[in-house]
């Protein structure tokens, strides 16, 4: 039996006899009363950082199960909160936009949305421009190469069938602005509608104080072909673009994180009149790592808090793989690392609900990791490559000890609009396909249909519905008569 093989069956038999992948709804606020038994122990620093640990082979199969959850953002009373926001943005529009922008951000605006033809081109610190240009041009190939392929199928003679795409025509970039600037976000939507054909890209992004925009948000939007800036942010601006205003343009899809009220409004809106679609659901950023004893303790610390800093809802999990491990030296890294980080505080609030699971071996460690459903997952292993395909759930995958989830935040040329909260079991992160739809296309010719018709007009005939065969029929009829005509 080859190791690949074998690999493979230890999976399936440790899925089976743990339930690990038995489904069940994230509900938990908090992470489960069983770590106040003997198999945790919790790691405390002077930053006021923690850690729970578990030992998987110590636990029930209710108990791993547990370890999926998030912790439970209350829906119910965010939409109390956000649908009046909603609705007024539909009545009042604009007017209702700059009231919110005042309350909210504390910016009063004479317009809210800009032209972006009609800006100026911002001016960057050299390093910092090309860095912006390395990271287009990544991302720019890597969604290029996405292009569908057209192929016409030939399914039986005389009847040919294709799929072909076509760009969303108008849609929505949110890019938010709250605790952190992010104009890697605006660049990782806007390349692909760029590429897709998108032929009105609305990017909506809080202003500054004095009303103006970040200036590498505008560097990247005007780059990558955005028609319109909407400086708002929050539950207002994912309703101004979902509803237009005077100003805003109507799109018909609308993509981007953002916190629970942005999620919130995403939510309301694609299920009102306003007939748009939303890229995914999303809750907190997070990430999983896998190590094992080679592992470089800096390097998974500083990848931990990569994903803490940003924000104290963010939940990070290590998961050690085999023995050799050291959890102190890791332990140590975090403490000094958090310390000195800027957003350290943010770091140490995310830290407290998170957690780090012991697996025997790289199979209960995968196992457990697609149990999880990771937005980003890091195996920081000895010939991670090998694992990749053991991979079932995950946003985005990071191989290797040189590859920091950081690059495909950035500039790797991946996508960093990814599913989180365990929805990577379901959806997919943002693609150049994302900004598409496709139409099936069919055509026959008299001999496909006399082939063909027959076969449809029986499944009419079962399913009861005439019209459907007489639309079939009544053709073979004129086909049937003409070739008599023609004989006489």
């Amino acid at each position: 039996m080859s190791p690949l093989l074998s690999y493979r069956l230890r999976i399936l038999s440790f899925n089976r006899s743990s339930g690990l992948f038995a489904a069940t709804r994230i509900t938990h606020q908090r992470l489960p009363s069983f770590c106040q038994r003997s198999n945790f122990r919790s790691f405390r620093f002077s930053t006021n950082c923690s850690m729970k640990s578990y030992k998987l082979s110590d636990l029930s199969r209710p108990e791993v199960e547990s370890l999926k959850s998030r912790p439970r953002i209350d829906f119910s009373s965010i939409f109390k909160v956000v649908q009046p926001i909603v609705d007024d943005i539909r009545n009042r529009g604009d007017a209702a936009v700059k009231d919110y922008t005042v309350r909210f951000d504390k910016v009063e605006l004479d317009s809210i949305v800009e032209n972006v033809n009609d800006l100026p081109d911002p001016v960057l610190d050299p390093a910092v421009q090309e860095a912006f240009d390395v990271a287009y041009n990544n991302i720019f190939a890597f969604h290029a190469a996405q292009k569908p392929v057209e192929k016409n199928v030939e399914n039986m003679e005389g009847v040919r069938c294709k799929r072909v795409a076509r760009s969303i025509s108008s849609v929505g970039l949110y890019v938010p602005g709250g605790t952190a600037v992010l104009p890697s976000t605006a660049l990782m939507l806007s390349v692909p509608a760029q590429i897709a054909g998108c032929k009105i890209v609305v990017l909506a992004t809080p202003p500054a104080k004095d009303g103006s925009i970040c200036k590498e948000v505008l560097y990247c939007a005007k780059k990558a072909g955005v028609t319109h800036i909407l400086k708002a942010g929050g539950a207002q601006a994912i309703s101004a673009m979902a509803w237009g205003t005077e100003s805003c343009p109507k799109v018909e899809k609308i993509y981007g994180p953002g916190n629970q009220y942005v999620t919130a409004a995403k939510m309301i809106l694609q299920n009102s009149e306003a007939m748009i679609s939303i890229d995914m659901p999303a809750g907190p950023s997070e990430v999983l790592v896998i190590a094992d004893k080679h592992a470089n303790p800096v390097h998974i610390a500083a990848d931990l808090l990569s994903q803490a800093e940003h924000g104290p809802d963010s939940q990070v999990v290590l998961v050690v793989a085999g023995d050799g491990v050291d959890i102190t030296a890791i332990e140590d890294q975090i403490n000094k690392q958090c310390n000195s980080l800027p957003r350290g505080s943010f770091a140490a609030k995310a830290l407290s609900h998170s957690f780090i699971v012991h697996a025997r071996d790289m199979v209960e460690a995968i196992a457990f990791s697609n149990l999880y459903a990771p937005e980003h997952l890091i195996i920081n292993v000895t010939d991670a490559e090998k694992w990749e395909s053991f991979v079932e759930n995950a946003g985005s995958v990071f191989l290797g000890e040189w590859t920091p989830e950081s690059v495909g935040d950035y500039a790797s040329g991946t996508n960093h609009v990814l599913p989180t909260y365990g929805y990577a079991r379901m959806y997919s992160g943002v693609s150049l396909d994302s900004f598409l739809k496709y139409i099936t296309v069919q055509s026959l010719t008299e001999e496909g249909l006399k082939k063909l018709g027959p076969y449809v007009a029986t499944m009419a005939e079962v399913e009861g519905l005439d019209a459907h065969k007489r639309a079939v029929t009544l053709r073979l009829q004129d086909i049937e008569a003409r070739q008599v005509s023609n004989l006489r």
